[in-house]
């Protein structure tokens, strides 16, 4: 009997989030030998119809309108197919997940995520008290609570300098109408507090990382990124060994006793080579399925620990794989989108 595995963070768009990735992951090399359901908030989470991927689709309710109406939502599921493992793949939804984490194994659900603790230290608004302690380089970075205390931001940092939600967006600002811009706007999107850090002149590299029950690193593949969007994510990258990377993204996993994966953000400075951690974000990033290519395939990875069983280290990555993002459309009927309108669910024949 296969194992079911359920997937949050359906949207593929331009920009977008990780689900689709991590679901090409679970099937490399071979189709996965089970279920595969998408979790999707949102009947245009364009990856949903992606019928060659998945088996199932099934709309959940937004984190915001409560773990009790989710975790109903995930039962019904979870009675109709059998949901072995679910593997949660967006910022936002992370806190709801852990919340519901002991729940749902009772049920017979498990998730392989980072501790309520271990999220807290590295999130934007702490990540520089973190840094301190564990002795880890960071930029500059001022955490503006109310908006009284852009000013002084802008004075102690200069510019250039980025402006940072605590969840998603960040914006490299030149001068002070580009810091008013682009912090009402996050503001009016994502409220306070803000992030303002300074920019470290240098190379930009990511460094997707999978951590074990005691922060020990089971697999890691760094990438530099060779194409970027106008939002700053990567459109092209390549992979590379760097063993100064690994050994800082084992430092940091360590430290904060990560278990579950991650994507780090460190920017080598251009005149000492010194390492800065920008930020860590709790989940897979988008380039996933490079990972898949670069022979470290997490997402399975996550699977087996999720569900108890012994893993090892994985050996390094394999250097010199390149991705480039694609955007294709998909076709469908009116009666999917008519389906997953009205019933919320959505349901795909295909042979195994």
């Amino acid at each position: 009997m296969g194992i079911n595995v359920a997937v949050t963070g359906m949207q593929a768009t331009d920009n977008p989030a990780p689900g689709i990735g991590v679901i090409r992951c679970l099937h490399h090399p071979d189709r996965w030998q089970g279920e595969i359901i998408g979790l999707g908030y949102d009947v245009y989470d364009t990856g949903i119809y992606d019928e060659g991927l998945l088996d199932h689709t099934y709309l959940i309710p937004y984190p915001n309108q409560g773990s009790e109406q989710v975790y109903e939502r995930l039962m019904y599921i979870h009675g109709q197919r059998r949901l072995d493992v679910i593997i949660p793949t967006l910022d936002s939804e992370l806190a709801l997940f852990q919340k519901l984490e002991a729940r749902l194994k009772e049920a017979g659900i498990a998730l392989y995520i980072p501790s309520v603790e271990s999220v807290q230290r590295r999130a934007k608004a702490n990540l520089v008290q973190f840094c301190k302690e564990a002795e880890i380089t960071t930029p500059d970075t001022i955490v503006i609570r109310e908006p009284g205390q852009l000013d002084q931001a802008v004075k102690e940092i200069g510019f250039p300098m980025m402006i940072k939600g605590v969840f998603y967006e960040a914006y490299r600002c030149q001068n002070i109408q580009d810091v008013q811009t682009h912090f009402n706007k996050i503001r009016e999107k994502w409220g306070l507090p803000i992030i303002a850090q300074q920019v470290i002149k240098g190379e930009e590299f990511d460094v997707c990382c999978l951590g074990g029950e005691g922060g020990e690193l089971l697999g890691a593949v760094p990438i530099r990124k060779i194409g970027l969007t106008d939002k700053g994510k990567a459109w092209a990258a390549i992979t590379l060994r760097n063993e100064a990377l690994l050994e800082f993204s084992r430092k940091i996993l360590k430290e904060l006793r990560w278990s579950g994966p991650c994507e780090m953000e460190i920017m080598k400075e251009e005149r000492t080579d010194k390492l800065f951690l920008l930020e860590i974000n709790p989940r897979f990033p988008a380039w996933v399925y490079l990972c898949a290519g670069a022979n470290q395939n997490l997402p399975r990875l996550v699977v087996d620990l999720a569900l108890g069983k012994p893993v090892k280290a994985l050996p390094p990555a394999e250097s010199g794989i390149t991705f480039v993002r694609h955007a294709t459309d998909l076709l469908c009927p009116l009666e999917y989108i008519e389906n997953l309108t009205i019933n919320g669910e959505l349901h795909y024949r295909r042979e195994k």
